[in-house]
């Protein structure tokens, strides 16, 4: 039997026998920590390795991207800790002013096709946006992934979701993934990898694969893999410098733990509730509710196409009175796309608060959280209760943030384009 290009991935970094629920030791290409949990790594490493090196200082990472730069003392300490150790082991850290670590490996040319990267993010598997291998782990794993090189893993099952069909603004790869999500919920994915394929998926520019394939933890995942295209080989090609990817494809007899094909012809703008990104309605529904505060940003959303679709709607017109809206980039390589083509101006007119690059709402409150008694509506991935404040947060593309803001209250953004 064939095996899925999760499964391919695997074998090529292990000697050991690749099959759904065989546990294997895998090489690793990277290996990351972050502001949030680095600390920890660290700590784990010199208790368990004390007066030891890592294992391949080139492969090694600190990515600064929660809570930047550092509002309160434990995060600066830790902060600190991630440098002092950096510094001690040769390893490259990407400070507070570079964005978000995943989408900054990607924009270094680090992350690569077919490459295997961990990391102490749960959305490590945005990497799947350009056909690695992306998974995050817990401190221990990660300290000993940095001594190593390695780590222990079980091989998930792996669940096929076709997309097809054709859709226009302003629905985008939000809407699309929304609607994906509304039908695998968070049990049919669950401790699995999803490999997506169709036409739609095909067809979307890295910014919308890098929303499908952050959305994979919603879902319960393991990990995503899309199909890297031509787009995505050519990103990736300039980055490195590397003239010759690897592209690996499914074997034609391979069986899937699960398969399932979503049509998303004329798919129109979709919206999560709050407290369960599964709980997913078409905007239509809720359009009318008041909120009171809106952001842009995340992991999932946080792109130069993101921000440029919500300047498309705010030009010429202003946040609506009584609504706090807040925008964050991805990265400092997107914050200067921004000034350069005049989208942080239009926004600035709009009245939007624009911050320094990094993860926003998501994690502990780089921009703020919400109050209780809060309404909002967000661009990223998460509206677990309390995950971005005491608050109620509603789960959308940018273009119907964008369009939110304007009128104050949940509106379908076909009103604006």
């Amino acid at each position: 039997m064939g095996n899925t290009v999760i499964e391919k991935i695997i074998k090529n970094h292990t000697s050991d026998e690749v099959a759904p629920g065989k546990v294997v030791w895998m090489d690793l290409d990277l290996r990351s920590a972050r502001d949030f949990g680095g600390a920890n790594v660290v700590k784990n490493f010199e208790r368990e390795y004390a007066g030891s090196s890592v294992g391949d200082r080139s492969k090694t990472f600190f990515t600064f991207d929660c809570v930047v730069p550092a509002k309160n003392v434990p995060y600066a300490n830790n902060q600190q800790i991630c440098r002092d150790f950096a510094e001690v082991q040769g390893i490259r850290v990407f400070d507070v002013d570079m964005g978000i670590g995943t989408h900054v490996l990607m924009e270094q040319g680090l992350v690569l096709p077919g490459l295997i990267v961990v990391g102490t993010d749960s959305h490590m598997n945005i990497l799947g946006a350009v056909g690695a291998f992306g998974q995050g782990m817990g401190d221990q794993d990660i300290a000993f992934a940095f001594k190593t090189g390695k780590v222990w893993f079980e091989v998930p099952e792996t669940v096929k979701v076709e997309v097809n069909g054709s859709y226009s603004p302003p629905s985008s790869a939000k809407d699309l993934i929304l609607a994906v999500l509304n039908v695998l919920k968070t049990e049919r994915a669950l401790g699995k990898c999803i490999e997506f394929y169709g036409e739609t998926i095909e067809e979307l520019p890295l910014s919308g694969r890098i929303t499908v394939a952050s959305m994979a933890t919603e879902m319960g995942a393991i990990a995503a893999f899309i199909p890297p295209g031509k787009e995505v080989l050519q990103f990736c090609g300039e980055r490195s410098g590397k003239k010759k990817l690897t592209v690996m494809n499914a074997d034609e007899d391979v069986s899937y733990a699960d398969e399932l094909a979503i049509d998303v012809e004329d798919l129109k703008p979709q919206i999560s509730l709050p407290g369960r990104p599964d709980n997913v309605k078409p905007v239509d529904e809720l359009a009318g509710t008041k909120v009171t505060s809106v952001f842009f940003g995340s992991c999932t959303n946080g792109r130069f196409d993101d921000f440029q679709t919500a300047a498309n709607i705010l030009k010429d017109n202003r946040v609506a009175a009584g609504v706090m809206a807040k925008a964050v980039p991805a990265t400092k390589e997107v914050y200067g796309e921004m000034l350069k083509t005049g989208v942080l101006k239009i926004l600035f007119e709009a009245g939007v608060i624009v911050s320094n690059p990094g993860c926003g709402g998501c994690a502990s409150g780089q921009i703020g959280m919400t109050g209780a008694g809060e309404i909002q509506i967000s661009t990223s991935n998460r509206n677990f209760a309390g995950k971005q404040g005491a608050g109620e947060t509603y789960l959308a593309s940018a273009a119907t943030a964008a369009a939110t803001a304007i009128k104050g209250q949940i509106t379908n953004p076909l009103e604006f384009v």
